[in-house]
Order: structure tokens, then C-alpha cells, then sequence
């Protein structure tokens, strides 16, 4: 058996035992759940803000609060049977909570993909418009005015120090 393995099961939490670990256990993935909304939602507004820079500084904050929700989760699915049994109003809480977590993050994974698209869409028109102004402007043999080569564009730098 590998060593990864052998640390993951190490790792991996245990099934609750007792009605007062299944209550602890659910009320910190609340916690955990609403700390993540609270900064994913804070970056969706920052990036729609275009502030990138100050929502790229939110990501030590979102992997920690990542890692806690994995770590939650897996130790719910460990105890998934016992949790149902002994405190089915919390569950019934938390899946409650969990939907309007998967849609939240749904809109911030919507607002992220647009960010990128429209970035891409801009890089993409500054590097036709630098290969345009590159290539001698003149006629081709048929007396169309020629294209720039694909061959010919330079690849574009970005310097982050402004």
C-alpha cells in the first residue's frame, strides 16, 4: 500500500458516536457553510466590481474554509445512518442549507466564468489589433489588402507591475 493512502486513512475521521457529537458536528458545517458563503459572495461582488486583485486575496481565507467543509463532510457521510436517526431535524436543516449553498455557489461560479470570458475576449482583440498594426499594410497578388500571418504574431506580455 502506498504512503498517501496510508496518511488519507489515517486522516479520515470517524463516525460520530453520540447524539451531542452528531449536534456539534452539523451546527460546525452551519458555521463552516455560512463562512464560505459569506466569502464567496464577497469575491463574486468583488469580481463584479472588476476588483480582482482584493478577490484574489480571499483564496488563503476560501481554501481553509474549503478544507473544514471537506473534512465535514466526509465525517457526515461517515455517519450519515446515525445522523438520520438520532437528529433528523439538524439534517433536515442542513440539506436545507446545503441547496441554497450549491445555488449561491452557482452564481458565483457564473459570475467567475463570465470574468473570464470577457478577459479572454479583450487579450484576444489586443493581440489582433497589435498583429494588425505589425503587418506592412499593402495589396496581395489578387489586389486585396493583406491579412496578418498567423505566423507572424508576437505573443503578448502582461506586466503585472502598473
Amino acid at each position: 500500500m502506498n504512503d498517501a493512502h496510508t496518511a488519507t486513512q489515517a486522516t479520515a475521521p470517524g463516525p460520530v458516536g453520540s447524539p451531542a457529537e452528531a449536534e456539534v458536528l452539523i451546527r460546525h458545517m452551519l458555521d463552516v457553510m455560512d463562512a464560505l458563503l459569506g466569502t464567496v459572495e464577497e469575491e463574486t461582488e468583488l469580481v463584479r466590481a472588476g476588483k480582482l486583485t482584493d478577490a484574489a486575496e480571499l483564496e488563503p481565507v476560501k481554501s481553509e474554509l474549503t478544507r473544514m467543509y471537506l473534512a465535514d463532510t466526509a465525517q457526515i457521510r461517515a455517519s450519515q445512518g446515525y445522523l438520520t436517526q438520532t437528529t433528523p431535524e439538524l439534517v433536515d436543516e442542513l440539506r436545507k442549507r446545503h441547496d441554497l449553498f450549491r445555488a449561491l455557489l452557482q452564481i458565483n461560479l457564473t459570475v467567475l466564468a463570465t470574468a473570464h470570458a470577457v478577459s479572454e475576449s479583450i487579450m484576444r482583440g489586443v493581440s489582433a489589433e497589435l498583429a494588425r498594426k505589425a503587418t506592412p499594410q499593402g495589396y496581395g497578388a489578387s489586389g486585396a489588402a493583406t491579412k496578418p500571418a498567423a505566423s507572424g504574431q508576437q505573443p503578448l506580455t502582461l506586466s503585472r507591475v502598473l
